[in-house]
């Protein structure tokens, strides 16, 4: 139950974002936040990640829809057997992905804000932050996992 209430929480965090920066900005308005290097931005991404596969959004759509229900089905049914951190990242990957595609299938696309500019050319949005979370979860278990499974070796 905590992990459901996590994917939710993350999810009306995302959602919130996205339509507060619908409600205030303008299609490409930009406001800097940190002088030049941090800007929120308003972008409509019909594509995916980085801006690939625009207006592709039927395809874009059930793929995510897929990956989405996999994902899903393999927490559940692994639920018991899966660590914390790996739990967390599922968590994470799961209320991500799923802020996006309720975005692309209410909205017609993904609303996009955060605006790292100087290091970073892509305008990205919570959502996204928390799927590379959920992927950092992840890969900490698997390298820990490892690091432990080699010293047991080394013993």
């Amino acid at each position: 139950m905590p992990y459901v209430l996590l994917i939710t929480f993350l999810i009306i965090v995302d959602q919130i974002s996205k339509y507060e920066v619908h409600k205030r900005f303008f299609q490409g308005e930009t406001h800097p936040i940190i002088g030049e290097f941090f800007h929120l931005t308003y972008v409509q991404n019909r594509g995916i990640a980085f801006g690939f596969f625009q207006g592709k959004l039927d395809i874009i759509s059930a793929l995510t829809i897929v990956a989405i229900l996999g994902i899903g089905v393999y927490f559940y049914k692994n639920f018991k057997k899966l660590p914390v951190m790996e739990k967390l990242g599922y968590s994470f990957i799961l209320g991500g992905a799923l802020g996006n595609i309720i975005d692309r299938l209410y909205r017609g696309f993904v609303i996009d804000m955060i605006d790292f500019r100087g290091i970073w050319t892509f305008v990205f949005n919570l959502a996204d932050v928390w799927i590379n979370i959920g992927v950092i979860f992840i890969l900490l278990d698997s390298f820990i996992k490892e690091r432990s499974k080699k010293q047991e070796e080394i013993k």
